[in-house]
């Protein structure tokens, strides 16, 4: 058996000014990894990938890696880059002799030329190739336009948020691939979508209403109801026609119930849409509750939630920084300012010398309505680090990680990590490999919103959510939405499904 296996993974933001050229798509910062290079930098981790290879493995199957590029989000994906990528992929499907192709894709890839950057892939697959038999594996994030679905025989999506179970979504899928290679499974598709935009702040699977969708998805997998079921929430930063929530059950051979299945997801995520919705708390009271919280010791977090990397933040907006100095919380750790020239002078002074500088606000957002300001910072320089680490846990464990050279400036009440790549916190090592030991911290102050939850928050003894600047911003009516189909809630509250 011979299998052809790939990554193309992007989640865009397209209000975010940060570019996604080629070198973001290397997790190096300056090679593209594919063969066997790709192959085994990605054996034995939690991921999409890591998932085929068991699977190739368990089948005995001979396997060719065409390219593994993804990305951490940002703005639309290079057109060069992607025909790149879509190159590699097409040039190994033309070369023929596939039993079958895995695929590992977000499914919320926005290109310069395309809103539509998975199913441009696989519609250039499939003209390439009609037969073999395709599986894909998506984000929960995933904005499902049809060209995503219909080219695919199985379509597989993750359960988690944080998402911890990208390895066993793509088990699942490779799996049923192999089935269908065999003759053993017949899929059959159905998918389907409802107009809303649920917010990213409501989408853990640890409270209702995903936790709840999740779970009733998980439940017909493990009865042999559907041999996949897949609720993505969609991402509501892109503004792109099919943006929102949607579903995708796969069965053996019964059409008409995955399509009652998808049906049932739908009507379930609509009448439950107020649980999708998030409510703000002013800033300066977000911190000063914080303080008060931090009076019983250690374990306050602080999610500086509009300014996610991993939604596609710029990393470098200071104003949850600024008002955490303000109101002099005293014992915080800040992870952190994505600014290069920043760490670069850090490095230049040296550790334990004594510096002032001016950090964060480098990247205009011309999205918002209001941007942010650079900070003035002085302390000291405690550390200084390449950033290479392996995960032993959280998100993607077994996988060697590279934050870039970072450093560490401590004022004296705050140690804020300086950043070279943007790279959102959800473990703990991170900051363990930086010297710091974010147990022991009064606050944990970081850019994130949910995938934190993986690991850091088993340190978390009381949450504050802080609603600063950027363009994962947590209001909507920041915002200028052109492209998503309207009415839509809730951009539309008043809408009804009848329009």
């Amino acid at each position: 058996m011979r299998l052809l296996l790939a990554t193309m993974s992007h989640e865009t933001n397209t209000f975010s000014p940060v570019p996604t050229k080629l070198a973001r798509f290397c997790r190096d910062g300056t090679t593209l990894l594919k063969g066997e290079a790709a192959a085994d930098f990605y054996r034995n981790t939690g991921t999409c990938m890591g998932g085929y290879l068991q699977v190739a493995a368990e089948a005995g199957a001979a396997i060719t890696v065409a390219v593994c590029a993804s990305a951490p989000p940002s703005g639309r994906v290079d057109a060069e880059a992607f025909e790149l990528f879509c190159g590699l992929i097409t040039d190994a499907v033309a070369a023929g002799g596939w039993d079958g192709i895995m695929l590992d894709l977000h499914g919320a890839m926005a290109v310069e030329t395309f809103e539509d950057g998975e199913g441009e892939l696989l519609r250039r697959i499939r003209a390439i190739d009609r037969a073999t038999p395709i599986c894909v594996a998506y984000d929960m994030h995933a904005n499902v336009f049809a060209d995503m679905v219909v080219n695919a025989d199985v379509v597989a999506g993750y359960h988690t948020y944080p998402h911890i179970d990208m390895k066993e979504t793509a088990i699942r899928a490779g799996r049923a691939l192999l089935g269908v290679i065999a003759g053993k499974l017949k899929p059959s598709t159905a998918w389907g979508g409802v107009p809303m935009l649920p917010h990213v702040m409501a989408q853990g699977t640890h409270m209702f209403p995903n936790k709840d969708l999740q779970a009733k998805c998980a439940a017909w997998e493990a009865s042999g109801r559907a041999v996949a079921a897949s609720l993505f929430v969609g991402f509501p930063h892109a503004d792109v026609p099919m943006a929102g929530l949607s579903a995708v059950v796969v069965t053996d051979n019964n059409p008409a119930d995955a399509q009652a299945m998808v049906e049932e997801l739908l009507a379930f995520a609509w009448n439950a849409r107020e649980g999708f919705t998030f409510q703000i708390e002013p800033l300066e009271e977000s911190v000063a509750r914080a303080k008060m919280l931090g009076e019983a010791g250690p374990g306050v977090v602080l999610l500086d939630h509009f300014d996610n990397c991993a939604s596609g933040g710029t990393m470098d907006t200071t104003d949850v920084l600024r008002e955490i100095i303000r109101q002099e919380l005293d014992d915080v750790v800040f992870f952190g300012i994505y600014d290069p020239d920043a760490v670069k002078q850090a490095a230049g002074a040296g550790i334990g010398q004594e510096v002032e500088l001016e950090i964060g606000a480098k990247l205009d957002m011309p999205a918002l309505q209001s941007g942010s300001r650079p900070l003035r910072v002085a302390g000291k320089v405690r550390t200084l680090s390449a950033g290479y680490y392996r995960a032993t846990g959280g998100l993607s464990p077994g996988l060697q990680v590279y934050m870039g050279t970072t450093a560490v400036l401590d004022t004296g009440r705050v140690q804020i990590v300086l950043l070279s790549r943007h790279i959102e916190p959800t473990a703990q090592e991170m900051m363990r490999i930086l010297g710091i030991d974010p147990a022991a911290k009064r606050f944990i102050a970081i850019k994130s919103r949910v995938h934190w939850r993986a690991d850091l928050g088993k340190l978390a003894r009381e949450i504050v959510e802080c609603a600063g600047v950027g363009v994962c911003t947590s209001d909507y009516g920041q915002l200028t939405f052109r492209n998503v189909r309207r009415p839509i809630y809730p951009l539309d509250p008043e809408m009804t499904l009848n329009g």
